[in-house]
This record gives structure tokens, sequence and C-alpha cells, in this order.
């Protein structure tokens, strides 16, 4: 994975594929990489299925969801999510948005989502919840404009990388693509595990010492890391594309 401009692009069609070949992402979902060079912008693909994502869907957005060039085509409705958190968070350089089943009972239930599994550290800790009605009232839960995307990135916060969305799924931001796209598909494993230890009897999430450990060991320049990259993408039929 590197920073030149077509190698990140072809990365973001790598990321959809995996996302999608996970389970992570379905027919909805997205995922997006800040520009290398310019801050003030980011690529997004079009309006289409993560897993069906070519080069040629990839657009280049502004902060305020508005394309850099004229298309005719459709966008993410909830693109919104993207540019409101890279506007708030410079520390951010790729976002997933996901509505992954097994996170969506700790967004409505009083049960915090934990780190409890070695994988799950990447999650930081427990996970806050958004909920779209504390300033917006009765919506479709959908993020469809930046007031409700910037509302959503302070529910993020300064320093977070997940939030859930009440009855909705999750905003997942990190510093590069490895490290968000890591980063979802282990958060919906964390949640299945947590479930299950909860209806046994009760669960132990990780310390702040246990997390902070499995973070220094899995820095994306790891090869530990990059191995997980590849395995993704040779499932997901992009292997090739490395």
């Amino acid at each position: 994975m590197t920073s030149d401009l077509e190698s990140v692009i072809r990365d973001l069609v790598v990321a959809n594929r995996i996302l999608g070949n996970e389970n992570v992402v379905d027919a909805y979902g997205h995922v997006s990489i800040r520009h290398p060079t310019n801050p003030e912008r980011y690529f997004l693909s079009c309006s289409r299925s993560p897993e069906l994502v070519e080069r040629d869907d990839i657009i280049e957005f502004h902060l305020d969801g508005t394309s850099v060039a004229p298309q005719d085509r459709p966008f993410y409705i909830e693109r919104f999510i993207h540019g409101a958190t890279y506007e708030m968070r410079p520390d951010v350089n790729a976002v997933v948005h996901s509505h992954a089943e097994d996170v969506l009972p700790f967004s409505i239930a009083p049960t915090p989502l934990q780190p409890v599994i070695h994988s799950g550290a990447f999650m930081g800790g427990a996970v806050p919840v958004w909920d779209i009605a504390d300033n917006f009232g009765d919506t479709n839960l959908l993020v469809v404009d930046m007031a409700q995307g910037r509302d959503l990135a302070r529910g993020l916060g300064s320093a977070a990388r997940l939030v859930l969305m009440r009855g909705h799924g999750f905003a997942a931001a990190a510093p590069s693509l490895l490290e968000v796209v890591r980063l979802s598909i282990y958060l919906p494993k964390n949640a299945r595990v947590q479930m299950k230890a909860a209806q046994l009897g009760g669960f132990k999430p990780l310390s702040q010492g246990e997390i902070a450990n499995r973070l220094e060991q899995l820095r994306p320049s790891a090869p530990e890391s990059y191995r997980a990259w590849e395995y993704w993408a040779h499932r997901a039929g992009c292997r090739e594309m490395l």
C-alpha cells in the first residue's frame, strides 16, 4: 500500500471488494479515503454495491459532499458521514459506514459494545452510540446532509475510532485504509463473541494495557498487518490488484 494517487484509488477499490466479501457491507454501506495530498478532498465510489466497485466508479469529492468534477452518476446519500468526519478529524484518512447486523443490538441496548477479544483491541475501548433523534427528531435515520454528518462526527469525538448509529449501523474512522478495513472486519466478530459470552453469564473486556500492547504489535507497517490485507484481497478475488 503506497501514497501514489493511482495506488490509493486502487487500494480503495480493493477495500470495497474486501468489505463486501467479508459481509461487513452488502448492497449498502461504503468506504472512502482522504486525498493523499489535498486534505480538503476525499475519494468515494458512486452509488454502487461495494463488492462491484471498479476503478471508474471512484469519484473525488470536496468535504461538503459535492463532486470536484461534474457527474451524471448517483452518489451515496450518506456520503456526508465521510466529509464531516474528515473535516472534524485531521488524524483520520479513511472512513467506513456499515449496517452490519451483529453490531445493531448494541446500538439500541444499554450494554455498551466493548473489546473482549484480542482482535477487538482495534476498537480502542467501549464504543459510543449516536442517536440522530437527539438533535433532529424523527428522521429516516439516514445521514443526508452536512449538519447531520457533523453531529455524527461530534458523536465520534476527538479520538474514538468508532461510533454506533442507533438502529442503523456504525461509522469507523482510522489513520489508514488498512486500519479502517481491519477494524470494520473484526468489529462484528467481537460483537458476536460479546453477545455469546453475555448469554453465558458475563464477559471480561480487554484492559487499556492489553489494548495498547495489541495496537503496538500490529501497526499498519507491520508484516502481520499486510498479511491480513493480502489474505482478504485473495478471498475477495482481487489479489492481483495489490
